[in-house]
């Protein structure tokens, strides 16, 4: 077979020859022996002569960049362990078993250089006729990013290179002996159909806006190959709602044994949330590149500065220790809102003066009522006593789909349902009538954007209801306080998990003189309890025990 001859030819003239040394100054050690992944399927077996030439295909090429720039593309053991079981294990027609790889694995670890690795090797060594092999991204920079690594991988390899063209312009490789290409793919290219793929490289799933590049690409475009591969490459993102989190979230699953899929090779390198992000183990364990294309003194030093300025810390445990989280900057430091797990008796409350904050939200979504019953005395803090609802038959699907225990909340009294498939405003007003009999609930401050109707008939109930802007002039006072009593363990929100997980969502928009205030369109989880609670703080810091009538009392609501 000529295409065999041709690779073969590359991997005896352009194999690598001597030590390859580390960032650190050591000979890197080869691995040893390969131990077939747990997730072969028992009719599968391992074909050493197909991965050996994989492997060899990959390490004829070289390093491209800095440091490494000219230097045999030897593989790390983690690296030569994927490429091993990808190629190198085969069903009982010989066609291989895996056709998806999801790897997820922090920033630095030679990432880019793998999918090139790849993107050529199925281009160029994987003997397909007339292969197509697309280098997908959030937009074309991206792409072009993994293209430009192989574009410099051919130059560097004379034997490749006499037999590829490099269209530059236009983003392509082209394999002149089966007249296969790798080519960069637009960020419109979801609307085109038509492909007849052999390999998709997808760099940084997590960035990508929506579904429907993945969808076009991934269900039914290879239907006509023997063994297409789909290699998804990605550090962790933020978007809980992804596409990226829903492969991170299948993988976990199939390592964790929840889920079976023969044809989905998983791997995930990162720390777990709880893991001392600050320790140099927690960092070995996330990263497994550490000491050959990164140095333990680079990540030290992003870790230092996380240290010094907390809204680096969601970067540092996103990019260098692979964490999933809520957004790019935490604001609230939960360890900090942990140590304000004192308890919160309801029934000693009765009577007591207090505030509510009424987040509406939408029909379909969680809605959130917040109490914050103000100290009476000066050692006494800010109580605080949340409710939320959501609709009883989204519940299932809710769980599903934001991966969040609704269910157990539901279960546990933290989270109630309304009949039907939106919130029903009248069970909630009745609610709160119900807690004004227990409570002396002096105001309510409520989003004056929301349900004109529902404040209208609180109002009606005997009720004070006051408008609360959501802009930098109204939120940002009591969102600073809320920190400063967080910090100085000054409130009481008896470990509410729900409130907890709302807290943790928050991201925070600040204007140029320093105002912040919560934003619900950058927060990429629900937010509604925490927004209620700063409301309803507010009114509880601005008129304490006072028992004197509100004005609102007297004029009524103003809507401007």
């Amino acid at each position: 077979m000529r295409t065999l001859e041709i690779s073969s030819a590359l991997i005896r003239t352009e194999g690598p020859s001597g030590p390859f040394f580390t960032s650190e100054g050591n000979a890197m050690k080869p691995m040893k022996t390969y131990k077939p992944t747990p997730f072969m399927a028992k009719d599968s077996t391992y074909d050493k002569d197909k991965a050996d030439r994989a492997v060899q295909f990959i390490q004829s090429l070289r390093h491209t960049k800095g440091v490494w720039a000219g230097k045999p593309f030897l593989l790390l053991p983690w690296q030569e362990q994927i490429i091993r079981g990808l190629f190198g294990i085969v069903k009982a027609d010989g066609y291989r078993q895996f056709n998806t790889a999801y790897i997820e694995i922090p920033k630095k670890n030679g990432k880019s250089e793998l999918a090139a690795a790849v993107a050529l090797l199925l281009t160029c060594g994987d003997f397909e006729e007339r292969a197509e092999v697309y280098g997908c991204a959030a937009d074309r920079q991206q792409a072009s990013i993994v293209f430009e690594v192989a574009a410099d991988m051919v130059r560097m390899c004379p034997s490749l290179n006499r037999r590829v063209k490099i269209l530059a312009a236009t983003k392509r490789i082209v394999y002149l002996p089966t007249n296969s290409f790798y080519q960069v793919l637009s960020a419109e290219a979801y609307s085109k159909h038509g492909f007849n793929i052999h390999g998709v490289v997808f760099d940084e799933l997590h960035t990508q806006p929506n579904r429907k590049l993945f969808d076009v690409m991934t269900k039914g475009s290879g239907d006509a190959r023997a063994q297409p591969l789909f290699f998804l490459i990605t550090t962790a993102g933020t978007d809980q709602h992804s596409i990226c989190y829903e492969q991170h979230q299948k993988a976990k699953d199939i390592i964790e044994g929840r889920k079976h899929d023969k044809t989905f090779y998983p791997v995930i390198y990162g720390s777990e949330e709880d893991d001392d992000w600050t320790d140099a183990k927690t960092w070995k364990k996330a990263n497994p590149s550490l000491g050959h294309t990164i140095t333990l003194e680079k990540v030290k030093a992003a870790c230092d500065s996380a240290r010094q300025n907390p809204g680096e810390e969601n970067v540092f445990r996103q990019l260098r220790l692979n964490q999933w989280v809520k957004q790019a900057v935490r604001w609230m430091p939960m360890e900090k809102w942990d140590l304000c797990n004192f308890p919160v008796d309801a029934e000693e409350l009765k009577g007591r003066v207090c505030y509510g904050g009424l987040d509406l939200s939408s029909t379909t979504d969680i809605t959130a009522f917040v109490l914050v019953f103000p100290p009476r005395e000066k050692d006494e803090k800010f109580m605080i006593l949340p409710w939320f609802w959501i609709p009883e038959d989204s519940l299932g699907l809710r769980v599903r789909r934001d991966h969040v225990p609704y269910d157990v909340w539901e279960r546990t009294g933290y989270i109630r349902t309304t009949e039907g498939n939106v919130v029903h405003y009248g069970f909630i007003e009745a609610f709160i009538g119900e807690l004004g009999k227990r409570y002396n609930i002096r105001e309510i401050a409520f989003d004056r954007w929301g349900a004109v109707q529902m404040v209208q008939n609180l109002e009606g109930m005997g009720y004070t209801v006051v408008p609360f802007g959501q802009g930098f002039k109204d939120m940002s006072p009591p969102t600073k306080e809320l920190m400063k009593l967080v910090l100085g363990r000054g409130i009481a929100h008896g470990g509410h998990p729900t409130l907890r997980w709302m807290m943790d969502n928050i991201f925070i928009r600040t204007d140029p003189a320093g105002n912040i205030k919560p934003d619900k369109q950058k927060s990429t989880e629900k937010i509604d309890g925490a927004v209620a609670t700063i409301m309803a703080l507010d009114r509880a810091i601005r008129c304490g025990n006072d028992l004197r009538e509100s004005v609102y009392e007297n004029r009524g609501i103003l809507f401007i």
